[in-house]
């Protein structure tokens, strides 16, 4: 019978010598729902409340985005299609555009209008000309969200007003904000725009991030008496991404100074390693009947992980095999699965295979195997 063999090894063995961690959960925020995560690796490195249906305020405007961005995508519309202002659009309150009744206004500056001014009008009239109406846009919107595998969000409106059907998660936001940064990158860009002006009134970005951390290039704010403030925001530094979700702060100041603090420490506690080389040799392990008797296992692509900069010690790194290998073996062949363990953060497994071909023994090893057998269960019986 085989049995499964499971070879540990300790990280040092691939890595130079590192330096220990304190978990990443042990990273606290004031915030009442929050979510960051490494979009590069997809490595959680905070979870509160992550999951909890919340009032999102104008955060849920990114879904009426995804709305328009899968619309121009499919080329239902383009950015110079010009749409029709209601007279329901030009009259919300909340955060404005400014747009007037009648008015024809093109995608693009709708898409400006939504993302710089947060603007509660131009989300109406994205809706009723999507849709042919608000409540039939946010039920499009939920169903599309649920395909889309947001279980924690419901839409009554395309605007984020109070609502207590208007609700989403923040592992949902963060989802929306990976796809929109990941489906659209032709649009992407204008999450970045910080000021824009309509209707001969300036108006500038509400979102913080774009003037505190080094490489921020999005998301979206929002703030209701019942949510309290929010973020969703994203920033690049290097090869690496960083994106998070914030809500339940008392004050825009808060909401600045948390949301800041959570992408400093995401980038500067954490770094991208490549744990082990593709092709380069894990460890060699026994095969049965075969012109060799070991065969090396590799990897076919580079493992790359986010690291700690605390507690690199402490990463642990293991091998499980069937043992030993039966002859014959293929080079490619998947033999058994690699184990990356990092404290505070996930364990991630990755397919290792035989690096070689190992052809089966011939006639007089199979017999030498045999005799072996053969002989240590007789002098086993003996013994006993």
């Amino acid at each position: 019978m085989r049995a499964k063999n499971r070879f540990g090894i300790w990280a040092a063995l691939f890595l130079a010598p590192l330096v220990a961690i304190t978990p990443a959960s042990a990273f606290e925020t004031i915030a009442r729902a929050a979510m960051v995560i490494d979009q590069t690796t997809g490595t959680v490195l905070l979870a509160k409340n992550e999951n909890k249906s919340m009032p999102p305020a104008s955060m849920s405007k990114l879904m009426t985005l995804n709305m328009l961005f899968e619309a121009l995508q499919d080329g239902r519309v383009t950015l110079d299609t010009k749409f029709t202002v209601s007279a329901k659009a030009s009259k919300k309150g909340g955060s404005r555009m400014f747009l007037r009744d009648g008015e024809r206004v093109t995608v693009e500056n709708l898409i400006k209008g939504i993302i710089v001014l947060s603007g509660n009008d131009a989300c109406i009239v994205v809706a009723e000309n999507l849709g042919g109406s608000e409540e039939d846009f946010a039920r499009i919107m939920t169903a599309r969200a649920k395909k889309l595998g947001m279980k924690n969000s419901t839409f009554a409106n395309a605007t984020g007003w109070p609502d207590p059907n208007q609700r989403m998660s923040a592992a949902d936001l963060v989802f929306l904000a990976n796809r929109l940064i990941t489906r659209f990158p032709e649009f992407y860009g204008y999450f970045g725009v910080k000021s824009f002006s309509w209707a001969d009134i300036d108006q500038n970005n509400r979102n913080p991030l774009l003037h505190l951390v080094e490489g921020a290039d999005g998301l979206k704010t929002g703030h209701t008496e019942e949510a309290g403030y929010g973020l969703v925001g994203s920033a690049k530094q290097g090869d690496r991404r960083v994106l998070l979700m914030i809500t339940g702060l008392n004050s825009a100041a808060e909401r600045a100074r948390e949301g800041e603090r959570l992408m400093n420490w995401a980038f500067r506690q954490f770094s991208q390693e490549t744990l082990i080389k593709a092709q380069k040799k894990i460890l060699d392990v026994p095969v049965w009947l075969g012109q060799k008797d070991k065969v090396a296992l590799v990897t076919h692509s580079d493992i790359d992980t986010l690291v700690p900069y605390e507690g690199r010690d402490d990463i642990k790194i293991s091998v499980t095999y069937d043992e030993p290998l039966n002859a014959p073996i293929k080079a490619g062949d998947k033999v058994g699965v690699l184990s990356v363990e990092i404290p505070g953060l996930t364990t991630t497994d990755y397919p290792v295979f035989a690096r070689d071909d190992v052809a089966k023994a011939g006639i007089a090893k199979k017999f030498r195997a045999a005799f072996d057998i053969a002989f240590g269960a007789l002098n086993k019986a003996i013994a006993e």
